[in-house]
């Protein structure tokens, strides 16, 4: 099969899973129909690229565009962050843990879990990284601010709790594998907090950075000091 009708079934592949994801939405879906929709997108996605064959990282990211977008802008209606400016070794970590079971395992995590679906498509090393390179090549973009607070109370937990290793001004730290958090849509920010705090992520054992934030997350007070300081991470510059 040439290349563009591989676009078209990667793509349609993920095209079935986001109407999944919206017929589902706030609700929480059955994870024996996510799993058994992981393994046969991870099915379809090998029979697609062939053993060993590698693809290129657009042609792959057809199967993510539809819930992040073609450009990577996300659709906050999915659940799906803004991919487009990213760090690249973020994305890459991530979709090591979506693929390898360290994160999305939650029975509460549903959206980790359709987003394991996704990864599972990558079939190996070489198509992550293809897939983070073509990401990382596309227009940053910066997501409209949905978080109001005290920023200048935000600005002190901040500086406080998360500066150190976010840096200054939520820039990132790649020598502490720190991502940057400028730039990223403020309401995945509070999600992904708030599954830190409860123990949704960063529980498994092999998941060293996951854990780190488990220990941090908890330091925020409340959900009003969490708005705020993510209000404030809304001013910064990516």
């Amino acid at each position: 099969m040439r290349a563009p009708g591989r676009i078209r079934m990667l793509a349609a592949a993920g095209l079935a899973l986001a109407a999944f994801m919206t017929g589902c939405g706030d609700s929480k879906p059955d994870r024996a129909e996510v799993a058994a929709d992981s393994a046969a997108a991870a099915q379809q996605a090998q029979s697609l690229l062939g053993a060993g064959k590698a693809a290129g990282g657009k042609e792959l990211f057809a199967a993510c565009q539809g819930c992040h977008g073609a450009d990577g802008g996300g659709m906050p209606a999915l659940n799906a962050p803004t991919l487009a400016g990213l760090d690249a070794a973020y994305l890459k970590r991530q979709l090591h843990n979506f693929r390898t079971g360290l994160r999305g395992k939650h029975a509460d995590d549903t959206l980790g879990a359709q987003m394991a679906a996704i990864a599972a498509t990558l079939p190996d090393d070489a198509a992550v990284d293809a897939v983070v390179a073509y990401i990382d090549k596309l227009d940053a973009r910066r997501p409209a601010a949905t978080i109001g607070g005290d920023v200048k109370r935000g600005a002190d937990f901040y500086s406080n709790l998360c500066g150190s290793c976010h840096g200054p001004n939520a820039e990132g730290n790649a020598l502490l594998e720190a991502p940057a958090l400028a730039g990223v849509d403020d309401w995945y920010l509070l999600r992904q907090l708030t599954h830190f705090r409860n123990g949704v992520r960063g529980v498994h054992p092999q998941d060293r950075h996951g854990r780190q934030m488990r220990i941090m997350a908890p330091t925020l007070p409340d959900e009003a000091i969490t708005r705020d300081v993510l209000a404030y991470i809304g001013t910064l510059k990516s």
